[in-house]
Parts: structure tokens; sequence; C-alpha cells
């Protein structure tokens, strides 16, 4: 077993995958600004959200998400739906255009990462696809299907 710390593990991880994120974007042909493609991700994540609740996951503030907000429906890819809890409450969704756009610069995205998968060997492809499952175990992502 590998004597390697768990924090150390998880600094390397968090690191690397925040690393593929920032190259693949910047090597996806994206048709729009990768700050409203992780607002429609974000939104697909969470479900129907609040506004607050969506400045606090990206950490920013409330104007700053109310103005993402309102770029994201403008383009028609989200909507607001009123809470049925509290009629006084906005609740942010994405439309089927906005779940279209999402999956298109997702698919992007993966062109991108292509080649370079590519050169890697079966051995390694295939640890790859074992580590992201094992990724999506922790934080959870199995809970809901991804657009």
């Amino acid at each position: 077993m590998n004597d390697t710390p768990v924090n150390e593990t998880g600094s390397r991880l968090l690191g690397a995958v925040a690393r593929l994120n920032r190259w693949a974007t910047r090597h996806a042909e994206l048709s729009i600004p990768p700050a409203q493609g992780r607002l429609l991700s974000l939104i697909d994540e969470l479900g129907p959200a609040r506004i607050g609740e969506l400045a606090v996951a990206d950490h920013c503030s409330q104007p700053t998400m109310t103005t993402q907000v309102q770029r994201v429906e403008s383009a028609g890819w989200a909507t607001r739906s009123t809470d049925s809890k509290d009629a006084r409450v906005a609740l942010i969704e994405l439309t089927d255009a906005g779940r279209e756009m999402l999956a298109s610069l997702r698919a992007s995205r993966a062109r991108a990462l292509a080649p370079e998968f590519d050169r890697l060997s079966r051995e390694e492809q295939e640890a790859l696809r074992s580590a992201t499952e094992i990724i999506l175990r922790v934080v959870g992502a199995n809970e809901r299907p991804q657009s």
C-alpha cells in the first residue's frame, strides 16, 4: 500500500482535477463564456435552486449570482419558477435549451480531451475509467443522473 498521507492524496487529486478542468476549458471550442457554462452545470447539479443557494455553491455574492442568472435566463437556458413551499421564493432551473447547451459544452470539452486520452495505454485508459467511477461515488454524483 502507498504510504502517501490521505491529505496529500486528496490535495493532489483536487489539484489535478482542477488543472484538467481548466485545460479542457482552454482547449475546447465553447460557444458561451465558461462562467455561464459553469452556472448551467451548477444548476444541473443542484436541481431547482434559489439564487442564494447558487451563490453559496459558487462562492460568490448574491448580486453577482443574480447577474449571472439573468444572463442565462435571457439566453433561454434557465427559468424561474415559484417554490411550492414559499411563493415569495423563485427557484432557478434549466430549460430544455439549457440542458442542450450544457450537453454541447460537455461534449466539446470531452472532444478536446479525446486526443490526449487516446495517447494513453489501454491499462491507463481503464485506470482512468475506474478512477472516474470512484470519484463520482465519492462526490455522490450517482444520486442524480448527469445531463
